[in-house]
């Protein structure tokens, strides 16, 4: 089989694109409302990319269509087609006119609530018209899922460790280190040289224990000789701890940067002398992709963010 003759010449990518809405649905007849084409226009097109690589793309049956192997291996590099093509067209958008375009952007809680919106913020002042899509996600799911469908253009967070993929990029903008945080009102903010075990019995809002965030402050209490306190709220929201912090009875353990860069929130960091396993914030992108403009200027801008906060130069790895 002459497969370069039969990519070159006969599988034309408006075909792809509709297996593409055929698999997203799972019906020709949705995929074909959604395109705004007829059924029969659906079928032709499948059946003209069944010939051109001549094998069965996709399973019908009364319930509706899969996608066979062959297909699911054509519909992965389709995905990455079309991202190419949309990363060039949003390339060209930049060149001609520098001030605008689009930038989708991964990060976990903490990161949307500190460091990315600084990042934005300052970003933005200079292009006014960029829009900025952010999806908020633990770093597995950014780094596992997010990125390799090409959801979004990069993701800032929590390095996910071992779990992360070859084809994940990552490169390090900064250690971050955990800190005791309050509401201002609260009666430890006003304490100084505190211990752990002075708040061990105090209320708690802390993330999921079998998390790697509850995981990071587990260790932090067993390497200062005290139990994990039971939290009395388990959550990784941002706005909900801080709205119980806000009250002055609860406390939480938050990244340092974001109580340094979240400075409009009513909240303090209280003194507490406690040591934990640092964790490394990175840029994480796909690789063998291509990163647009804008992407590169978030990047720049972001590591030079970064130099505030201590960042360690020349750390990346993959």
């Amino acid at each position: 089989m002459n497969w370069v003759d039969r990519i070159g010449r006969r599988i034309k990518l408006r075909d792809l694109h509709i297996l593409l809405a055929v698999s997203k649905s799972g019906t020709m007849g949705k995929a074909a409302a959604a395109l705004a084409v007829s059924q029969p226009v659906i079928s032709k097109a499948i059946a003209d990319l069944e010939y051109a690589v001549g094998l069965p793309l996709v399973d019908r049956s009364p319930s509706g269509v899969e996608p066979t192997a062959y297909g699911r291996a054509l519909l992965k590099c389709g995905i990455a087609v079309f991202d190419d093509l949309r990363q060039g067209v949003r390339e060209l958008e930049f060149l001609s006119d520098p001030s605008a375009g689009e930038l989708r952007i991964g990060c976990t809680e903490a990161g949307a609530t500190g460091f990315v919106p600084t990042v934005i913020d300052r970003l933005s002042r200079k292009y006014p018209r960029v829009i900025f899509r952010v999806v908020t996600a633990d770093p597995a799911t950014l780094a596992g899922r997010e990125l390799p469908d090409r959801s979004i253009d990069l993701a800032i967070g929590a390095t996910p460790g071992p779990t992360v993929g070859a084809e994940i990029e990552i490169e390090v903008l900064f250690d971050e280190r955990q800190v005791v945080m309050a509401g201002a009102k609260s009666k430890w903010v006003r304490a100084r040289k505190l211990a752990l075990a002075d708040l061990v019995h105090e209320h708690w809002v802390l993330p999921p224990p079998d998390s790697i965030a509850g995981f990071h402050v587990a260790e932090a209490f067993r390497a200062s000789g005290v139990p994990l306190p039971t939290a009395q709220v388990q959550s990784f929201s941002m706005p909900l701890a801080h709205h119980l912090l806000a009250s002055g009875r609860f406390l939480s353990m938050q990244p340092v940067e974001m109580a340094r860069l979240a400075r409009h929130l009513p909240l303090r960091i209280v003194d507490v002398q406690f040591s934990g396993i640092p964790r490394s914030i990175a840029i994480m992108t796909l690789k063998n992709r291509t990163i647009s403009p804008l992407a590169k200027l978030f990047i720049g801008c972001a590591r030079e963010m970064a130099k505030g906060l201590g960042a360690p130069p020349g750390r990346a790895r993959s």
